[in-house]
C-alpha cells in the first residue's frame, strides 16, 4: 500500500511510515545514493572534529563513554546512534539531550526536498536527518555510531578523524561474511588515509591491519599501543604511548568499550584533561545495558544478541550472584531476531528457568525455535509465549524475592519491556 507523501503539518508517525516505504529492500549497502543526497546538502563535514565507531558489539557504550568525556571539556557534542528503543528521537543526541519531533520533521523536509528521484532507505534518511541537524547546531565533534559493518554504510559517507573499531565477532553473515576475517574486513572499511585507526579487539584480524596499512591509516591497537588495568573494585589504570591515567573511576558500561573510548582520545589531536575523564566516566552509562529496572525480584534488561554480548551478560551475572551471594533462580525472559548466531547466543547463557517469546516481522524468530535450541544444550524448564509481555508476566508472576530475571536477546525484546514500564 502506497502512503501518501507527508508535509510540514505531517507528525513524526507519518513521516516514518512513508520512509519505510520510500525503498525496495530495508538494507541496501551502498554509498553513491546517500552521498549525492548529502552533497547537496553540504552534510559531509557535519562538524570540525568527527569520530566514527564500528564493532560487533560495545559500539553504544563506547559513543556513550566519548560523548561524556567530551561534553565534560566543555564541548559542543553530537551523537548518532541505533536503533532506538522508545522513540526514533533517540536516534539523536546534541549536547546530551534527545532531538524533538519537530527537528527531526525539520531535517526530514530538507531531505526530502533534496533527493529528488534518488531512493533512500530508512537508515540512509535516518543518517541523513542526523547530519542536518548536527550541522545545524554548530557542534564541536560529532560521534557517529556505524550501523551495520562499515565499508559501506551510510555513516561512512564522512570521514573520520578518529575510526573505531571496538570488537569482532561473527554477526550479519549475510551482509559481511561468515568470517572474522571478512567481517574486520568491513569493519575497517571505516578508515581514511585522513584518519587514525583504534582497535579494542584483543583477537585482531589481519584484514584490519591490512586495510589500515592499505590506505595509510596509522593504526593504534589493544595490547601493543596501549592497555588498561583493574586495580580495585573501583579503580582503574589507562596506558598508552601518548598517555597515562591512573585511579580512573570504574564506569556503569564495560571497561574494555571505556578503556577503547579513551584510547581514541589519547591518540587525538584533541586536549582532555584526567579530571574530565574522570567525570566523564562517573557519567557513562546507556539504557538496555546489564540495567536494573526492577527489584524484588531483581530484573535486569540486556540488548546482548550475539555471543559476544552473551558471554559479556553472563560474566556480569557470576559477578553479581558472588556479589549478593545469591541463591535463587536465573530466569531468562529471551525473544532473539533469526538472523542472528541464537545456538551460540544460547548455548553461552546460563539459566535455571526460560521463558522464550516470538518476535514477530519478517526477521522475528518465533520462542518454540529458541526452545528446541535450549533443549538440544540441555536446558530444560521451557516455557514459550507468542509476545515478550506474556513471557515477561509469567516470569514475574514465577519469581520468588530471590531470583533474578533477565531480560535479553534483541533491542526489540528489551523495547517491548521498557514501553510496559513507560505505560
Amino acid at each position: 500500500m502506497q502512503v501518501e507523501k507527508p508535509n510540514a503539518q505531517s507528525d513524526l508517525s507519518a513521516w516514518l511510515c512513508y520512509l519505510e516505504q520510500l525503498h525496495p529492500s530495508t538494507i541496501d549497502l551502498g554509498l553513491e545514493r546517500v552521498k549525492t543526497v548529502a552533497q547537496r546538502l553540504n552534510l559531509l563535514q557535519p562538524a570540525p572534529y568527527i569520530f566514527t565507531v564500528a564493532g560487533t558489539n560495545g559500539k553504544g557504550t563506547t559513543c556513550k563513554t566519548l560523548e561524556m568525556i567530551l561534553l565534560a571539556a566543555n564541548l559542543h557534542v553530537g551523537v548518532y546512534s541505533s536503533p532506538h528503543l522508545l522513540r526514533f528521537t533517540e536516534r539523536v543526541r546534541i549536547d546530551n539531550q534527545e532531538s524533538t519531533e519537530q527537528e527531526t520533521i525539520n531535517a526530514f523536509i530538507q531531505i526530502e526536498n533534496a533527493r529528488g528521484e534518488i531512493s533512500l532507505t530508512y537508515f540512509e534518511y535516518a543518517t541523513l536527518a542526523a547530519l542536518y541537524q548536527f550541522k545545524q547546531a554548530k557542534l564541536d565533534v560529532v560521534i557517529l555510531e556505524v550501523g551495520l559493518g562499515g565499508r559501506l554504510d551510510a555513516t561512512n559517507i564522512v570521514d573520520a578523524d578518529v575510526a573505531i573499531v571496538t570488537t569482532i565477532g561473527i554477526d550479519h553473515v549475510d551482509y559481511l561474511g561468515s568470517t572474522r576475517e571478512s567481517i574486520g574486513r568491513e569493519k575497517a572499511g571505516i578508515f581514511k588515509s585522513k584518519s587514525i585507526a583504534i582497535v579494542g579487539e584483543p583477537d585482531i584480524p589481519m584484514s584490519i591491519l591490512n586495510t589500515a596499512k592499505s590506505v595509510n591509516c596509522p593504526i593504534y591497537c589493544i595490547n601493543h599501543d596501549w592497555s588498561y588495568e583493574q586495580k580495585s573494585k573501583d579503580r582503574w589504570d589507562f596506558y598508552s604511548s601518548q598517555h597515562q591515567y591512573q585511579s580512573l573511576p570504574i564506569p556503569k558500561v564495560p571497561l574494555a568499550n571505556a578503556a577503547t573510548a579513551i584510547a581514541a582520545l589519547s591518540y587525538s589531536s584533541l586536549q582532555i584533561e584526567t579530571r574530565q575523564i574522570s567525570e566523564g566516566l562517573l557519567n557513562s552509562s546507556l539504557v538496555g545495558r546489564f540495567q536494573t529496572i526492577k527489584t524484588d525480584p531483581l530484573v535486569i534488561i540486556d540488548v546482548a544478541h550475539n555471543p559476544h554480548a552473551a558471554d559479556y551478560l553472563t560474566k556480569q551475572l557470576t559477578l553479581l550472584q558472588a556479589e549478593k551471594k545469591h541463591l535463587g533462580k536465573i530466569r531468562f525472559v529471551i525473544a532473539m531476531l533469526k538472523d542472528k548466531d541464537i545456538k551460540s547466543t544460547l548455548s553461552i547463557l546460563k539459566g535455571d528457568v526460560w521463558y522464550c517469546a516470538s518476535l514477530y516481522g519478517d526477521r522475528g524468530c518465533r520462542g518454540n525455535v529458541l526452545k528446541q535450541y535450549l533443549i538440544e544444550d540441555n536446558k530444560f524448564n521451557v516455557s514459550t509465549f507468542d509476545n515478550v509481555l506474556d513471557a515477561y508476566q509469567a516470569a514475574l508472576h514465577d519469581a520468588k524475592k530471590d531470583d533474578i530475571i533477565i531480560v535479553c536477546g534483541s533491542f526489540h525484546t528489551v523495547s517491548d519491556v521498557l514501553s510496559k514500564l513507560a505505560d
